[in-house]
């Protein structure tokens, strides 16, 4: 989004910034999300103009050296020079650097808003430093060292948990090793020998995590249809133990319904075991450890949330959980938690949440509460789709399986659903649409029928798929007729009421009022209709009628 203004002091557009103050408004967004500072545009979107800097105009690439001079590191932007309403606008495009990013005397800012709207900026405070490091993946705060930590700070039960993990379902070779040896393998021990804040975090007793992880803090709530607190638990325990205690305290809240397949019977939670471990895992692997805050685990009226400090990695959005490369925040916690056999190994986990809640039928998560500095994912607790854990899979790959089953998840619940409808459903417009993409793939493997071009083409479920799931009728209803049955029953139409209107062939076959258009014209070209009036008076009737 741009930011019109350049000065952190207020300052009015009309007066000429410094170089200096240039420079720090280049630098408070860069160590934002980067975006478009111009100057000579009032907060307002008024044309203030601005002055020339270079004698009697300015020089965009003289305005770029400048910000690299007086810039650490030196930051690459774009300038340009705009004539808008007979006065100069100067639009300054800054991107994102891998790095934060200080103006040469070493003034570090970022972007903030005012309570009035107001872009500003604000000093970045020592905490801050720690975050924006780690979400650019520059640093591991789990690596920190702690030179007053000892392994008499840890919990040796904690220590036994991890092997017995790493045993059963992880690293096996781990759980040979010694409490020394295992706290090196996992990276929580430097070459000099000192502890990390991640040997704290995994291993830390009560008090450990008290004295030197005072951020961390967990708690379950669960409320019933009424809002009445049925539990509110505060763990102050390490992370695995955390991991195991959570998703225990949500068993209890997860009663099955059950499915008839034939001879067997199949039970459907509200919540997929698997998507409950794996938001819990996420959210305790990727929290943002140098900030205040906690993790939450809450079951609020049949929903179940799961949230934590700190937003979604760099360069991950809503948009792109699926698809995106794994990023870590904290690498080696992340790292741990898998060879634990605790979380996905490859990194993949939001993905198995997608597809064990789709192979349940239940709806997947929600991240639209998520901000920059908070995540939450909510899982509702329904409507399950009944028969959808019973038809076949989507075999296109496992990396595009759960993506399918999402794309036929809102076939299933619309009779038949447009293409840019399935795009915001699933918010993965690429790998969606474009050419040999997921629907086009399902259409090949004959999960999905296809109707129509462009924007408008929609897609439903096949035949087969209808017949298993017991909905032949509803096949019929959805697909709708085909040409020539469309044209008979217009001419039927005509014939008993002595024409007939876009709104009529509309209803009569099914059709969107565009789709009805397109009817009544092909027929009129054809020879079977003539059009009498136009626009809203326009009816169709029998040829020489």
């Amino acid at each position: 989004m741009p930011w019109t203004g350049y000065s952190h002091s207020g300052q009015s557009p009309q007066e000429d910034a410094s170089d200096d103050e240039l420079a720090e408004a280049v630098a408070c967004l860069a160590n934002g999300h980067g975006g478009w500072l111009l100057i000579g545009v009032g907060n307002d979107g008024s044309l203030d103009g601005a002055p020339p800097r270079h004698g009697d105009v300015t020089d965009p690439r003289r305005v770029e050296a400048l910000i690299a001079n007086k810039t650490s590191p030196a930051l690459t932007v774009r300038a340009y020079v705009e004539v808008l309403e007979d006065v100069d606008v100067i639009a300054i495009h800054v991107t994102r650097p891998n790095s934060l990013a200080a103006t040469t005397p070493g003034r570090y800012v970022r972007r903030a808003i005012d309570v009035g709207g107001n872009p500003q900026c604000l000093p970045i405070l020592p905490h801050e430093v720690h975050t924006r490091v780690a979400e650019l993946g520059l640093r591991d705060l789990s690596a920190l060292p702690l030179a007053d930590l000892s392994t008499q700070d840890l919990d040796s039960t904690e220590l036994d948990r991890f092997r017995r993990l790493a045993e059963g379902g992880g690293d096996e070779v781990l759980a040979t090793l010694s409490n020394s040896d295992l706290l090196s393998a996992l990276g929580f021990r430097t070459v000099d020998g000192v502890l990390t804040l991640g040997a704290a975090l995994l291993f830390g007793t009560a008090a450990t995590l008290r004295t030197f992880v005072p951020t961390h803090s967990t708690v379950f709530q669960a409320h019933d249809e009424h809002a009445t607190v049925r539990s509110n638990r505060r763990l102050n325990v390490p992370l695995i133990q955390a991991m195991v205690e959570l998703s225990d305290a949500i068993r209890p809240y997860n009663p099955e319904e059950e499915v008839d397949d034939g001879l067997f019977r199949l039970g459907l939670p509200l919540y997929s075991e698997i998507a409950c471990r794996e938001l819990i895992g996420n959210a305790l692997v990727h929290r943002d450890y140098s900030i205040n805050g906690e993790i939450r685990v809450a079951i609020e009226r049949s929903t179940l949330s799961v949230s934590n400090p700190g937003g979604f990695p760099s360069r991950i959005t809503v948009e792109t959980l699926l698809t995106a490369l794994p990023q870590a925040r904290n690498p080696l916690i992340a790292d741990a938690f898998k060879q634990a056999g605790l979380v996905e190994r490859v990194g993949r986990g939001i993905n198995r949440v997608y597809r064990n809640q789709l192979a349940l039928g239940r709806p997947v998560p929600d991240y639209s509460r998520s901000t920059r500095a908070w995540e939450e994912a909510r899982l509702p607790a329904g409507p399950a789709d009944r028969e959808l854990p019973l038809s076949p899979r989507c075999r296109v790959g496992k990396a595009n399986r759960s993506i399918c089953m999402l794309c036929r998840h809102c076939t299933r619940f619309g009779p038949r659903v447009a293409s840019h409808r399935v795009e915001q459903a699933t918010s993965f417009k690429s790998v969606v649409t474009k050419r040999g993409g997921i629907l086009s793939s399902m259409v090949e493997r004959g999960f999905l029928e296809a109707r129509g071009q462009g924007r408008g083409r929609a897609y439903h479920l096949a035949g087969p798929l209808y017949r298993e799931l017991g909905g032949s009728a509803a096949y019929v209803r959805t697909r709708g007729f085909d040409r020539i049955q469309q044209q008979q029953m217009v001419l039927t139409y005509v014939d008993e009421h002595g024409w007939i209107t876009r709104s009529d062939a509309a209803k009569l076959c099914r059709l969107t009022p565009d789709q009805a258009s397109r009817l009544l014209r092909r027929m009129v070209r054809q020879g079977m209709l003539e059009m009498v009036g136009v626009r809203r008076t326009a009816r169709n009737r029998a040829t020489g009628g």
